[in-house]
């Protein structure tokens, strides 16, 4: 989580120096409430819509920001976050912009006489300057929109069909909010290294605005396929999705994921990929039963069926320093492992590992073709059942594994579970750096 904090404090830092920098001179001379109201809507105004700017740009999935943020999960982290924040400053710029007004009217404080405004010798500048009283307008209202928009995407049981309409239609609502920005800045401010930036972030999130509207996220990266196979595993609450692919795939690493979507009023959703890549076309999704829509998928799917894969995205490769290294799941976290092992079985590398697996239950069948594959691939698994051997802690590991403290260890399964393990682990010793976790949410 480390480098999601780290990406967003500095971003928003940087903004505020760049502001410093162009303003220095009113900020070092501003005295009185008014003075410092200009100086404090500008820099929220410029926080919020630089936020807001870089999560459109991080919504289209942009494979630069992934590889160098360790995954598309925590990309999208990041952009739930810059959401979120876009919902604190936002509201910060409205009540620098209201709340001297509001004092005025209560008689706690005195306007002081408006002066004339500069008269702009650039003509664009002249234009701008006599659209201010509608470009506030349209901030405003738009702010009230996209604060209910975001409130409402923020909500984990608004089903994800509805969730991902709104977040696209989101994107609709940065076009009048460029307006407003463009017309509302100091005209001051495009002479100096900020304006370069602001302009920068305008262009660009522009184009992703775009892109979402139009639905061509990922567009280079999609493949279609038809459905293979599907199976329902009851005890597990799990659907397995077997997908043999028609067109393109430039092959995938074990662990990662793709968007798939099997029905276009519902759109993609983000699933792992639980098989490894042998050039066959072939992909098998475990995809657990968890809403409405899932757990009506082994009903609903045909084989057959068309379906578009978009991807592959993620970093959890199991490609760390160590040559030791300890697996833990949870539930349907087994996905990424499960493909680790078949390319391990294929082509061994040479690490000593040991696989926790925890299920509330497990049947023997399953629990066999489980032992079979780790056992061909070289892994030492460990399945625990919470119904018979207790929940699975750090202890019990380190119980079972004496060198963990030389081990790379990989997680996937719920975030409450994973962050009890971590907890435990970093108490005793361990290192951040060593400990690799999927987020298991996207939202």
């Amino acid at each position: 989580m480390k480098p999601i904090k780290f990406t967003l404090i500095l971003f928003l830092f940087c903004l505020s120096a760049l502001w410093w920098y162009a303003d220095f001179t009113k900020i070092a001379l501003a005295s009185g409430l008014f003075p410092w109201r200009g100086l404090m809507t500008q820099l929220f105004g410029i926080l919020t819509f630089g936020a807001f700017s870089l999560a459109i740009i991080l919504a289209v999935r942009p494979t630069w920001f992934e590889k160098h943020l360790g995954g598309l999960d925590k990309m999208y982290r990041l952009h739930k976050w810059l959401g979120i924040s876009v919902l604190a400053l936002s509201i910060c710029h409205w009540l620098w912009v209201k709340t001297p007004k509001w004092l005025v009217e209560a008689g706690w404080a005195v306007r002081p006489p408006k002066g004339k405004r500069p008269e702009q010798s650039i003509e664009i500048f002249r234009f701008f300057q006599s659209q201010r009283e509608i470009a506030e307008q349209i901030g405003e209202w738009a702010f009230y929109v996209a604060l209910a928009m975001i409130l409402i995407a923020l909500v984990k049981r608004l089903p994800y069909k509805y969730f991902y309409k709104i977040h696209r239609w989101i994107a609709l609502l940065y076009f009048p909010l460029v307006w407003h920005s463009v017309v509302l800045m100091d005209f001051n401010y495009w002479a100096s290294p900020l304006g370069i930036v602001m302009g920068a972030l305008m262009l660009i999130g522009t184009t992703a605005a775009f892109t979402s509207l139009f639905n061509y996220i990922g567009i280079n990266h999609i493949a279609v396929g038809v459905i293979d196979k599907i199976e329902y595993l009851e005890n597990v609450s799990v659907n397995a999705v077997s997908v043999q692919l028609k067109s393109r795939w430039n092959g995938h690493q074990a662990g990662q994921f793709a968007f798939v979507t099997f029905d276009n009023d519902e759109g993609a959703h983000p699933f792992t990929i639980s098989s490894a890549w042998q050039n066959d076309g072939k992909l098998r999704f475990l995809v657990k039963a968890l809403g409405d829509y899932t757990k009506t998928l082994a009903s609903t799917l045909k084989h057959d069926a068309l379906v578009k894969v978009e991807g592959p995205y993620g970093c959890f490769d199991f490609n760390g320093k160590m040559q030791r290294q300890i697996w833990i799941s949870g539930g349907v976290g087994i996905t990424p492992f499960i493909a680790r092992m078949e390319l391990l079985a294929l082509q061994p590398d040479g690490r000593s590992i040991d696989f926790f697996h925890s299920s509330k239950v497990f049947r023997d069948e399953e629990f066999d073709r489980l032992s079979e594959l780790a056992k061909t691939a070289g892994v030492n698994l460990h399945l625990i059942i919470s119904a018979r051997d207790g929940e699975l802690t750090s202890e019990k590991i380190r119980a079972k594994v004496f060198d963990w403290k030389s081990a790379d260890i990989w997680f996937c399964g719920p975030a409450s579970f994973g962050k009890a393990i971590l907890t435990s682990l970093l108490a005793e010793g361990l290192t951040a750096n060593q400990f690799h976790q999927e987020l298991f949410e996207m939202r």
